[in-house]
């Protein structure tokens, strides 16, 4: 039997890629939805000289004077070491101090400074700004519905 020759590719540039197939899984729509968070709240926290984990430590640290920072990885889900990284360069910026606790020498207890409180309010008006722009379109009751499935999936346990 003889075969028939392939037909040559199309060039796809022209051609709309589709994601449709993806699209019925929830976590790829939360992925996606995450993508578009993540890029303006990196454009709104730039001015201020913070990112996402630096703002949220900034945050959690004022929150809870003297949480450790073992504590600290826990509450924001992300490996002490990389936390440990975002604190050298608040602590540098002067916006953070580490002390030593005192029954445990290797543990260091957290505090905002005074420069890193006022920061962290700037900042935290415009992170606000830029949740009402994102999530306007949406009606405070699906706003409200929204928010109970992710602190859902939040405490779900994984």
């Amino acid at each position: 039997m003889k075969s028939t020759p392939a037909e040559p590719p199309k060039e796809r540039q022209d051609r709309e890629v589709s994601d449709g197939r993806l699209e019925q899984f929830t976590g790829y729509l939360m992925k996606r939805a995450f993508n578009v968070v993540q890029s303006d709240l990196a454009r709104v926290l730039e001015p201020f000289g913070l990112r996402m984990l630096s703002f949220s430590t900034l945050m959690v640290v004022i929150d809870n004077p003297d949480i450790t920072q073992t504590q600290l990885a826990q509450a924001l889900s992300v490996e002490r070491s990389n936390i440990v990284v975002v604190l050298d360069v608040l602590e540098e910026a002067g916006l953070l101090n580490r002390n030593p606790v005192p029954r445990n020498r290797r543990a260091y207890a957290l505090r905002a400074t005074l420069a890193g409180q006022r920061l962290a309010e700037r900042a935290a008006k415009a992170v606000a700004e830029h949740e009402a722009r994102l999530f306007g379109a949406l009606s405070p009751a699906d706003h409200g519905v929204l928010r109970r499935a992710l602190a859902g999936l939040k405490a779900a346990p994984g």
